[in-house]
Parts: structure tokens; C-alpha cells; sequence
């Protein structure tokens, strides 16, 4: 809850603690702290967690969509979490969701998130030709 509304603070406190799993899903829609705070652009909160070793980026619990962290942040159009998140090289950008096989680069092309699509651009291990299930891709 503290991830989802941006409470820095609140969020620092049990993080401190070394017997805290940082990605625990909660049992409605099995979405992580990390997810949440991503999901709601909240860039400080999700500094807070990825300078945890444990942090899981490729996270796909979310029984909803079952969609990346960085899915959330760039079909929302979070500039600085995509930022964030793709500074680690151990993310997947070309993950797919569980629904539509939508990678955050066609969430992103989805939203006309300009800026968002540059930063994907950018990384050289990013397939702009990855099809959703539908066959679309961020040129149709």
C-alpha cells in the first residue's frame, strides 16, 4: 500500500530489514511493491527498491495482466521510472504481458508516450518487430 501511494518513507522502514522478501505480491492481483510503485510513477519509492539485491525487475505476478514493472511504467508514460529501471542490466525490456504479449515499448507506443519510446530506443537489445498476439507491432 505505502509503494502504491508513494509513501518514501514508509516504504524505507521494513525495507531496512533483511528477512523482508521486497517481492512479495499481495494476494488480490499479485502485484509487488516494485510493480506498484512503478504502475503510479512514484521514481523515488522505486529507487528505494531496486538499491535492493533481491528485487526481482521481470516480475510478472500480476494476475491481472501479468504485466513487467517497466510495462506499467511506460504504458503509464513514467519517464523517470523507465529511466530507472532500464539503468539495470539484468531487466528484460522485451517482456511480454500475459495478456496481449505486449512489450513495454508497444505499451508505450500505445499510450504516443514520445519520450518513453525514445528511452526504449535507446537500449540495443530492445525488438521494436516484437508482435503482440494480435500481430501488432509499434510501426502498425
Amino acid at each position: 500500500m505505502a509503494a502504491t501511494r508513494g509513501h518514501e518513507g514508509v516504504v524505507k522502514l521494513p525495507l531496512e530489514r533483511e528477512d523482508i522478501n521486497p517481492n512479495t505480491a499481495d494476494s488480490e492481483y499479485g502485484r509487488t511493491p516494485l510493480l506498484c510503485a512503478a504502475e503510479n510513477g512514484h521514481e523515488e519509492v522505486v529507487k528505494l527498491l531496486l538499491e535492493r539485491e533481491d528485487i526481482n525487475l521481470n516480475n510478472t505476478t500480476d494476475t491481472e495482466y501479468g504485466q513487467t514493472p517497466l510495462s506499467w511504467a511506460a504504458e503509464n508514460g513514467h519517464e523517470g521510472v523507465v529511466k530507472l529501471l532500464l539503468e539495470r542490466e539484468d531487466i528484460d525490456p522485451n517482456s511480454g504481458d500475459t495478456e496481449y504479449d505486449r512489450t513495454p515499448l508497444l505499451w508505450a507506443a500505445k499510450g504516443g508516450h514520445e519520450a518513453v519510446v525514445k528511452l526504449l530506443l535507446k537500449r540495443d537489445d530492445v525488438n521494436p518487430g516484437i508482435p503482440d498476439r494480435n500481430g501488432v507491432t509499434t510501426s502498425n
